[in-house]
């Protein structure tokens, strides 16, 4: 069974301790530094025992991110949206698609109606 792209996964490759911190940078698109300050500031200002207690348990928990993930950092990005906003990346596809079927259904008027410049340019070709 191959991998999901839209789980979690810790991303050791670019970690310092466990990977939690750029697992969740990477998870959400969020730059790893912000995740890190965040996790910091959190632990100093009140959550001591129970950030420590929820970072190693995700460390402990959590899977490795597949190698296969590591390749291409437009698709990465793509992905990171998809987890994001899975509504909007579905919306962004469909008015592509739209876009797409427009232009398709422009391109089949011109070709199937009667042009005479088209039709002089095909009968010159033959």
């Amino acid at each position: 069974m191959s991998a999901r792209r839209t789980k979690f996964y810790l991303d050791k490759r670019h970690g310092k301790m466990m990977g939690v911190c750029s697992g969740i940078a990477d998870y959400t698109g969020v730059d790893v530094t912000l995740v890190r300050v965040g996790t910091v500031l959190l632990t100093v200002l009140g959550g001591f025992p129970w950030t420590v207690i929820a970072y190693f348990i995700t460390g402990w928990v959590a899977n490795n991110k597949p190698r296969e993930f590591y390749d291409d950092p437009e698709e990465a990005k793509f992905w990171q949206g998809v987890r994001a906003k899975p509504s909007a990346s579905v919306r962004d596809v469909r008015s592509r698609f739209r876009d797409i079927d427009r232009r398709l259904a422009d391109v089949e008027i011109y070709v199937t109606s009667h042009n005479r410049r088209l039709a002089d340019e095909i009968d010159s070709l033959r």
